[in-house]
């Protein structure tokens, strides 16, 4: 096992001699047998362990153990004793998910203070095939099918091609000692019912079951990374992108086979889930323009003819002018105010407004628009609603959302950034024009 280990952390780049690393060790087998096995081929590591103190007693006899260990073989050893059960019950979460949150916390904070190259876990290929299954009874697609990555970020499983039954032999031949947590013999937890039940009674199925399981699951882990691959090419090809939104037309996407998966790709690494792609496509299939869904960061928008994606978009606090005020700031930039004697010289830039001083009535006030909003657009005699100005337009419904307007005792002065009310505009009669000019 150990020619076969060093074999495949140099084939896979997994772990070099040149940086150290933080071994996760609980004291079980797994990792006792990936700390000899690290020791053995020269890789440097320190130990991290993590004592919950759920089992009282035998919870300190696995850290005392480890500590002995470490000692005797002079690798720096680290431990954290935690408050899992208070966690858990704040949090309202169950004690195993709190005690992993704890336990991955606590190691990446302690990989920074020491300016550590990665964390190294004990997963094996029994846990490989655990996970799987327990991501197939939580509903999962081709990503909880590939399981765990030897290599992510700074996660790193060494021991992934190897099974249960090997190291358990190999701890045996070589002497090592491991402690047992009974804890791991529960059948209450879906991954103990896994492990001691359901995937024996799997395995029981044919000889090769296990091997063939794995073979397979190795085939979709493939197919994963190529539809990843063709998932970007085909975003390369039909997203539109701004500074602020990402939009994708309804027509690279609607007739796929597929749609739905290719959807949720997009729209994983923003925080939305294979439901919402769902749900979006259905949305999208029938026309339903206006429809929002959300995720911790983002909004994305069914528009007429394409899928909107920006950043939540932020609530607007109405802005005041006085008449002394020189300055705008305002998401959409900076405004210089500017009282000018008129010359007859129109701004024509959207981004600017001229308006005639006199006919305006300080406090001025700048909000977001309001559905009824109306307002008669320059050069025009009647009067139009706001929103079926910004339609005319063609603007996309999020930018459209975010669309301020200038107010002045109730009466629309200026759409900002589109067009001046015709009432408010400057012309022969005018004397002094207020000048709203943005700053490069």
């Amino acid at each position: 096992m150990l020619t076969v280990f060093k074999e495949h952390i140099e084939k896979r780049s997994l772990l070099s001699p040149s940086k150290t690393y933080l071994l996760a060790c609980s004291g079980g087998v797994d990792s006792m047998v990936l700390a000899h096995l690290l020791l053995e081929i020269g890789i440097p590591f320190e130990i991290g362990h993590v004592n919950f103190g759920l089992r009282g007693a035998e919870s300190d006899a696995d850290e005392s153990s480890i500590e002995k260990w470490s000692k005797k073989n002079s690798i720096p050893f680290h431990s954290h004793h935690p408050d899992t059960t208070s966690k858990a019950t704040d949090e309202k979460i169950s004690i195993q998910m709190a005690a992993r949150d704890i336990r991955y916390a606590w190691f990446d904070d302690l990989i920074k203070k020491r300016s550590l190259d990665g964390i190294v876990l004990a997963h094996h290929q029994d846990d490989q095939l655990e996970t799987i299954f327990l991501n197939l009874l939580r509903t999962t697609g081709l990503d909880g099918i590939q399981g765990m990555a030897d290599k992510k970020g700074y996660l790193i499983r060494p021991l992934l091609p190897f099974s249960k039954e090997e190291i358990l032999a190999f701890a045996k031949e070589n002497g090592i000692i491991w402690r047992e947590d009974a804890s791991n013999q529960k059948t209450e937890y879906k991954r103990n019912k896994l492990r001691l039940e359901a995937l024996p009674a799997l395995y029981e199925v044919s000889e090769d079951a296990k091997q063939n399981l794995l073979s397979s699951f190795n085939r979709l882990q493939d197919a994963g990374k190529a539809l990843g691959g063709l998932s970007e090419i085909w975003l390369e090809q039909n997203l539109q992108k701004d500074s602020e939104v990402e939009s994708l037309p309804f027509r690279s996407f609607i007739n796929l086979a597929g749609a739905a998966t290719l959807l949720f790709y997009w729209l994983r690494s923003y925080g939305f889930n294979s439901d919402q792609a769902e749900s979006t496509l259905h949305s999208a299939k029938n026309q339903e323009s206006g429809k929002v869904f959300f995720s911790a960061t983002h909004q994305l928008t069914v528009d007429r003819e394409a899928l909107l994606l920006a950043p939540i978009s932020e609530q607007f606090d109405p802005v005041i002018l006085d008449e002394k005020d020189i300055e705008l700031v305002i998401p959409e930039g900076t405004y210089e105010l500017l009282k000018e004697p008129f010359d007859r010289k129109i701004d024509t830039s959207r981004q600017n407004a001229q308006l005639d001083l006199d006919r305006l009535s300080f406090p001025l006030t700048i909000r977001t628009w309001e559905l009824g909003d109306k307002f008669i657009p320059l050069g025009m005699k009647n009067g139009k609603k706001v929103s079926d100005f910004l339609i005319d337009l063609k603007i996309d419904r999020w930018h459209k959302d975010q669309v301020k307007v200038l107010v002045s005792e109730g009466k629309i002065a200026w759409v900002i950034g589109h067009r001046i009310a015709d009432w408010a505009k400057c012309d022969e009669a005018t004397r002094i024009a207020l000048h709203f000019k943005k700053k490069n």
